[in-house]
């Protein structure tokens, strides 16, 4: 299975969104773009799309909740390292409160990978943020579970957040 992102207006990609409704897709509204996520076993439909190989998966993804992207730049050499921390930890997030769904996605063209979690809302991935599992995990130094993270990564991780429904829309 694959992931495919692109970018765009909201319009735009909502506009995408209806063409290939067959397809299965997840407009991501964010603060200043919006992204359509498009799963598929299939080559894309988008026509220059960033593309992931999902490598671990939990769940299916619902249209419905709020999407937190972790990029994560890799060193090539780094790469098996790096899915294997992954593999051996990520089970601790299944029984977090508002917890949705994972996934895992390889890059096929750049060195930047993404752990996409899925969650009921905000407030859920706040919690799981200041829980004492999080804390194990991920630390706030080099070194988790005996890696040195500093020989893994090409430069610093970064998030951005994402909601499924429009801004607006919430409003009213």
């Amino acid at each position: 299975m694959f992931i495919y992102l692109t970018s765009g207006t909201p319009e735009f990609m909502l506009s995408l969104q209806k063409k290939y409704s067959k397809e299965k897709m997840i407009v991501l509204y964010g603060q200043s773009s919006a992204v359509l996520l498009h799963e598929s076993a299939k080559k894309s439909v988008f026509s220059t799309p960033r593309s992931f190989e999902i490598i671990r998966e939990i769940n299916e993804l619902d249209k419905h909740g709020f999407f937190v992207l972790n990029h994560i730049p890799v060193k090539s050499e780094s790469r098996k390292l790096f899915e294997d921390r992954f593999y051996d930890q990520i089970h601790t997030i299944e029984d977090e409160p508002g917890f949705i769904a994972f996934r895992l996605l390889r890059p096929l063209h750049d060195e930047t990978y993404i752990s996409l979690t899925e969650w009921s809302g905000p407030h859920s991935y706040e919690a799981w943020k200041a829980s004492s599992t999080y804390k194990e995990i991920y630390g706030n130094n080099n070194t988790t579970n005996g890696v040195d993270q500093s020989n893994i990564f090409t430069s610093a991780p970064y998030v951005k957040t994402f909601i499924t429904s429009r801004p607006e829309e919430e409003e009213l």
